[in-house]
């Protein structure tokens, strides 16, 4: 025997997207995940830049310094990222991540005109990606689709 299928009045329901975590712990990932990016990216040009000498106090703070100077950018670009026109802001997370890896690279002894290479090659493969994410994801004014 066949049966009828429910009725749903003309419209399309849409499926809702389920959030594991409550809003207290979004707020929270919102600065812990930055720092503990921060930290590990200071630990890295750190590492570049002693060549896999000894590790000395001057390291150490250019280490922290990195980090501190990463976590303030990365956390000022999601602050203020969302607010900007899905155009600019996939060119802000571009040339964010550009030149974190030019700058990475660039404390590995590597020539200057190949750090800038590999943070432009960088730049334009990561603008790619996010202005598609924004441009399906958003509408011209930066509201997120839903």
């Amino acid at each position: 025997m066949a049966h009828a299928a429910p009725r749903t009045r003309g419209m399309i329901e849409q499926a809702r997207t389920t959030d594991v975590f409550d809003a207290r712990t979004h707020r929270m990932a919102r600065v812990v995940l930055p720092v503990l990016t921060a930290l590990v990216y200071g630990f890295w040009a750190a590492a570049n830049r002693r060549y896999g000498g000894p590790i000395t106090g001057w390291n150490l703070l250019f280490g922290f310094l990195t980090a501190l100077v990463f976590a303030a950018l990365f956390i000022t670009l999601l602050t203020v990222g969302p607010k900007l026109r899905r155009g600019v802001h996939a060119l802000a997370w571009a040339a964010f991540a550009g030149c974190a890896v030019g700058f990475l690279f660039s404390q590995s002894n590597g020539s200057i005109y190949r750090s800038v290479a590999v943070g432009v090659g960088i730049m334009a493969g990561v603008f790619l990606i996010m202005f598609y994410r924004y441009y399906t994801q958003e509408d011209a004014e930066g509201h997120r689709l839903e």
